[in-house]
């Protein structure tokens, strides 16, 4: 739980925050089944901690919801269609067969993207099921706050990657504890590969190897794309040893990046107490209200 004051320019500091570690049992993060065993302690918890933040008059929140409970998508369409009925129709085959459900069962955004490297269109569609969300939303609504913004918990770190006018290639590394990791690569502003790995940690070296290859042969494969080589890295959790995560990004892309921190993306933390990554998510989405 994170309170975000701008200082100057695009520098910020904490103002609030504070963290706690729920019970495994109280939230079980999934995109099809119940999440939360017990409504009434999760709030009671949200309650003690925005107590202990000293943000319990703050009626207005944005939200990042933990990775298995969303899942995110680019849809690129590979023929060209001549009307809008005709586009809501392929994004409907195409989200209901990627997020394997009915589009009536869900919650999604979407939004248009840059077209690819061939002028095809792209879209970016996030989605959860309304079942899922509404979980989430009445705790919230049960202690009288309102949820602007919702977004999975990756978008809301890759914000530090996409302010003060990012250009090139970044990649964001999210990891989860008991292995697996979500990967975002942004060209500028805009998603050009997304992929959420369910492993177990002994795989997710190999598992991000592969990812890398997979990114570095699309890259060179086409003239234009090759001139923009990865720029910036950032690594969040405790699933990869960043070292390591960093010695096989740059080992595959043969570049020399090393993972940004906190004060690399203007971000003033109060004394080592508070780590970045616990707050990268909500942190990232409080800079969208500027």
């Amino acid at each position: 739980m994170v309170q975000l004051e701008r200082t100057r320019g695009s520098q910020c500091t904490v103002r609030r925050a504070a963290t706690f570690t729920l019970a495994e049992s109280l939230i079980r993060p999934s995109f099809t089944d119940t999440n939360l065993e017990d409504p009434r302690q999760l709030a009671e918890v949200l309650r003690e901690l925005a107590n202990s933040a000293g943000l319990l008059k703050q009626k207005r929140w944005s939200l990042s919801l933990p990775e298995a409970s969303t899942q995110t998508l680019v849809l690129t369409l590979e023929t060209q269609v001549h009307s809008s009925s005709e586009l809501q129709e392929v994004l409907t085959w195409k989200m209901e067969r990627g997020f394997g459900a009915p589009l009536e069962e869900l919650a999604v955004s979407k939004e248009r993207l840059p077209k690819d490297a061939q002028g095809r269109d792209r879209y970016l569609a996030i989605a959860t099921t309304r079942t899922v969300l509404a979980e989430y939303e009445n705790v919230f609504a049960s202690l009288g706050w309102r949820i602007g913004l919702i977004l999975p918990r990756h978008f809301g770190e890759a914000q530090w990657l996409l302010r003060n006018g990012a250009v090139g290639d970044s990649l964001l590394l999210s990891a989860a504890e008991e292995g697996g990791f979500t990967a975002v690569i942004f060209r500028d502003k805009a998603p050009l590969i997304i992929r959420t790995v369910n492993c177990v940690a002994e795989e997710s070296e190999d598992e991000l190897f592969r990812l890398l290859l997979f990114y570095r042969d699309r890259r060179t494969g086409d003239t234009q794309e090759s001139q923009s080589p990865l720029s910036r890295l950032m690594i969040i959790g405790e699933g990869f040893t960043k070292e390591r995560a960093r010695e096989i990004v740059n080992e595959t892309t043969g570049g020399d990046l090393r993972p940004l921190e906190a004060h690399d993306l203007g971000l003033q933390l109060p004394g080592r107490e508070l780590s970045f990554d616990a707050i990268a998510a909500p942190a990232g989405l409080a800079t969208l209200s500027w």
